[in-house]
């Protein structure tokens, strides 16, 4: 189990819907990879990041995909690429299963 935090510590995480626009190969990763380009919306913007999801999903598959994503950690370089944001997924050992809504919403939609 790991550590408990407070209510004020969860509320300091600003996860959003985004919508995949764009998916990249990403053979600099030091891991299989790809590049992300995701719409969070008017308020958010359009923001970058990578994932070690191809075991599981090809390019086609995350095209148009919504996700869930922590947007204010900051930025992370990997490789030659800037990632801006924390894509969330269920993880068993290097298969990653991505966290996404049940139905369609607007992007930019705070998960709390």
């Amino acid at each position: 189990m790991s550590e408990q935090i407070t209510w004020p510590d969860f509320s300091k995480v600003d996860m959003r819907v985004g919508t995949i626009i764009e998916v990249q190969s990403f053979p600099e990763a030091r891991n299989p990879s790809y590049k992300l380009i995701i719409d969070f919306g008017d308020g958010v913007g359009v923001r970058k990041s990578s994932a070690q999801i191809t075991r599981r999903y090809t390019k086609e598959d995350l095209l148009g995909k919504q996700i869930i994503a922590v947007i204010n950690f900051p930025k992370k370089q990997i490789a030659n690429f800037m990632s801006e944001c924390l894509i969330l997924g269920a993880v068993d050992g290097s298969d990653v299963i991505l966290l996404q809504p049940e139905a369609k919403v607007h992007n930019g939609l705070k998960v709390s």
